[in-house]
């Protein structure tokens, strides 16, 4: 049984990364920049109004001014602005030339049709400069950089239509007990349904990776070879939910070695997830994760997550805060690393959930986080300030 530090420094490792491709836009979603996105043009690309009113020359505001033109956005001015002159704009549309400040319509009136008068004490410019945002040429997005919506935004705004990310790792996923169903299906005496599966594959494809679920192999080696060789042939990763531990029916770590994989760990001391196993070949990765749900969530946000990141070139830090805690937490078996879901209240303390084992998978729905309780630590006194990863 190893630490669990010494396991995720094990996982990390072992990444080899994947190349790159292009992709579209539209499609970048969650992808991770494999090369820096540079602007093709200034931002703005021409001295722009920041408010609807009127463009002019400062020096002229004590004056009755003449409108001479109206400009909207998305035309170009025709007229460069001479003494005592002045244009209506609307706000985005290309100041005029010789205009050095555009005045908002609320402090203005007009005397006439034609002309304009400021009747406010003061103004700013209220004019966006050309390229004082971005300058042609500029980085906008750094080479690893997880794409989000805002940076969509970005990637747009820059004509960089087709952006070169990291490719996506495939991870080929697989549950095994003679116990489990399908969702679909009622379980009859002593079954359960299959969730793992279904929650990791969504873990998965929440991060942006490809994930497959192979469905459930039976607690013999042939049903789980023959459904490991599927998945290992089409896949960078594959994982397995169950079987891992030290019953008679535990077979997955054994089917591993068959198929010439490299046990690099078989117990993590962690709870929940102690008997967690990774292995690597020449051509695939795979993670044997224990059968109750708790602890497959948490070894993949663990232990997987930053792994399948690093393949993409992300450099993954979860996000976690510094809180105090609401009350005492006890326990009294401190061997191993523990991890406790907790939620935050109103008052801004953390609170452990009612937690009834790995197995309770329910508690995570209501959970905002998790806490580490480390080896050796058997209570964490209320108003201890930890920091809690949040989930």
């Amino acid at each position: 049984m190893i630490p669990f530090e010494e396991a995720l420094r094990t996982v990390l490792d072992s990444v080899r990364r994947l190349g790159s491709e292009r992709v579209d836009i539209t499609n970048a979603t969650n992808r991770i920049l494999a090369e820096d996105a540079q602007s093709d043009m200034d931002m703005p690309p021409f001295n722009k109004s920041a408010m609807d009113g009127y463009a002019c020359r400062r020096a002229d505001l004590v004056n009755e001014l003449e409108v001479v033109e109206t400009i909207p956005a998305g035309c170009t001015p025709t007229k460069s602005l001479e003494p005592n002159q002045c244009a209506k704009i609307m706000t985005g549309a290309a100041v005029p030339q010789c205009a050095d400040c555009v005045v908002m319509v609320e402090f203005t009136e007009n005397p006439t049709d034609s002309t304009m008068r400021f009747v406010g004490e003061n103004t700013d410019d209220n004019i966006c400069l050309r390229g004082e945002n971005i300058k042609e040429g500029q980085v906008v997005l750094f080479k690893g950089t997880r794409i989000g919506p805002q940076h969509i935004a970005v990637l747009a705004s820059v004509g960089c239509a087709q952006p070169v990310v990291s490719k996506r790792p495939r991870v080929g996923i697989l549950a095994t007990g003679d116990e489990l169903v399908p969702p679909i299906s009622r379980p009859g005496p002593s079954q359960i349904r299959n969730s793992n599966s279904f929650q990791l594959t969504a873990q998965v494809e929440s991060m942006g990776a490809i994930a497959k679920n192979y469905g459930i192999a039976k607690d013999t080696d042939q049903s789980i070879d023959k459904m490991f060789k599927q998945a290992v042939e089409e896949n960078d990763v594959v994982i397995v939910s169950g079987g891992v531990s030290m019953g008679d029916f535990d077979l997955v770590p054994g089917i591993l070695k068959q198929n010439n994989i490299n046990l690099l760990f078989e117990k993590v001391a962690i709870k929940p997830g102690k008997p967690t196993v990774f292995g690597v070949s020449e051509n695939i990765y795979c993670f044997g994760l224990p059968g109750n749900p708790v602890s497959t969530f948490v070894i993949f946000e663990l232990l997987v997550k930053p792994f399948l990141y690093k393949m993409m070139s992300y450099d993954y830090t979860p996000v976690a805060v510094m809180m105090p805690m609401g009350e005492s937490f006890k326990r009294t078996k401190t061997e191993r690393q523990a991890w406790i879901p907790v939620v935050i209240t109103d008052a801004g303390m953390l609170k452990p959930v009612n937690y009834h084992g790995s197995a309770h998978i329910n508690a995570l729905c209501i959970a905002d986080g998790l806490i580490s309780i480390g080896v050796g630590v058997a209570e964490i006194e209320g108003g201890t300030v930890v920091p809690v990863r949040l989930i």
